[in-house]
């Protein structure tokens, strides 16, 4: 049932679309506008203002295409269509599936065969265990670099020779997709790769007993997909090109990395390092100098980032943790964020420095590689055109 509270009116809806009560009724018909019924009076309905509120944005672009290309870029209007996840009212969903509802018991590898269609068939089990030998070679030599330039390094060795590198058909491709995800999980904890599941795998690399492994492998699933964000757009661009697997994640890594994306986990482990013993003071004196405060409040989740709240939970108790998240709810009304939830799980658990990153960067690939099968599929080039805001061309414009 849906919680109907901030739901609008007939006569609320039409007048904040500026339109007639008619045409609301001909928007809910087609299906642009959700609906329920009032309990107890069967002649009202109610509207969801999720819709309207989409609704009203595109009226208020109308057919300027300009403007409406600008929103794209920007937290705006979906860009190309997808069906691996959707963030809908405060919800994520992984093929219609709520995301937090399935990391209670999923893997990270049921993940991956949720969000790459495999349907009956599991690639992880016929994939066989990845040769240990090179990828400890390689890893003696990259053990030092950081994340993202070591699990770079790594990808070309597993993707070189491999017969499924160039195919296009997905079941081709999945293979690869198992040896990758394998390959990144050894290289982010500079370990040799294996065929166990990948939470398992990271918990033994950091000594996490069965209450850590689980809360990791949680994090994992919850961090598998999350629509059309920077690192699976760059995915996409590239997979449109035709390039391979692997150059498609050494593409996401890269996006990942930078201090707006995944990388913004370094900046919450410095946020908390001047939190230790006053949060208060520390949050205030980031806003008197203009800052930000990295990890919380999400522009997709008004209401409160649901991976974040699912994860928090799960830890044991912190009182300077739990005093930030305090002050920020009372300072600058924002909840923590995935960001935040990340590094708090690092410190309850004292894995090494940089391990939020490694979550990251190891639950994404799975949707990395989601997007580039899916795009695969498409079959077509990503070739937007920019609207030109430089000189004038020599010669001026014909009439």
């Amino acid at each position: 049932m849906a919680d109907t509270e901030a739901y609008l009116s007939a006569e609320q809806a039409a007048e904040r679309l500026g339109i007639s009560r008619a045409t609301l009724y001909s928007y809910v018909s087609r299906g642009l506008i959700r609906a329920v019924n009032v309990a107890g009076d069967p002649r009202r309905r109610l509207y969801d203002p999720h819709d309207i509120e989409q609704m009203r944005r595109r009226k208020s672009v109308g057919r300027r295409p300009r403007a409406v290309a600008a929103t794209t870029l920007d937290w705006g209007f979906p860009v190309l269509s997808s069906g691996i996840s959707l963030i809908d009212r405060g919800r994520l969903y992984f093929r219609g599936h709520d995301a937090r509802r399935w990391a209670e018991h999923a893997s990270l590898e049921d993940t991956a065969r949720l969000l790459w269609s495999c349907g009956d068939s599991d690639p992880f089990a016929a994939a066989g265990a990845p040769d240990a030998e090179w990828g400890g070679r390689v890893l003696e030599r990259a053990a030092a670099l950081p994340l993202t330039e070591r699990c770079q390094i790594l990808l070309p060795f597993v993707a070189e020779g491999r017969a499924t590198a160039w195919q296009r058909a997905n079941r081709r491709l999945w293979p690869g997709g198992v040896a990758l995800l394998r390959a990144i999980a050894a290289a982010a904890t500079a370990t040799v790769p294996g065929d166990r599941p990948v939470h398992e795998h990271l918990a033994a690399a950091w000594g996490l007993d069965p209450a850590a492994e689980d809360v990791v492998r949680r994090a994992l699933v919850l961090l598998a997909d999350h629509e059309l964000n920077a690192s699976a757009f760059t995915v996409r661009v590239v997979a449109s090109t035709g390039a391979s697997l692997g150059a498609c994640l050494n593409a996401g890594l890269s996006a990942l990395g930078g201090p707006l994306h995944g990388g913004t986990t370094s900046l919450v482990e410095r946020l908390l390092d001047e939190c230790e013993g006053d949060a208060e003071t520390a949050v205030e004196i980031r806003l008197r100098r203009g800052e930000g405060v990295p990890g919380f409040g999400h522009p997709l989740y008004p209401e409160g980032d649901p991976r974040a709240a699912a994860l928090l939970p799960l830890l044991p108790p912190d009182r300077e943790r739990e005093a930030l998240v305090s002050v920020m709810a009372e300072t600058v009304g924002k909840l923590p964020n995935v960001d935040f939830a990340l590094v708090a799980i690092c410190r309850a658990f004292r894995l090494p420095p940089g391990s939020g990153h490694v979550l990251f960067a190891v639950g994404r690939t799975v949707g990395w590689i989601a997007h580039a099968l899916e795009q695969y599929g498409e079959g077509k080039l990503i070739r937007p055109r920019a609207h030109y805001t430089g000189p004038a061309p020599e010669g001026g414009t014909e009439d």
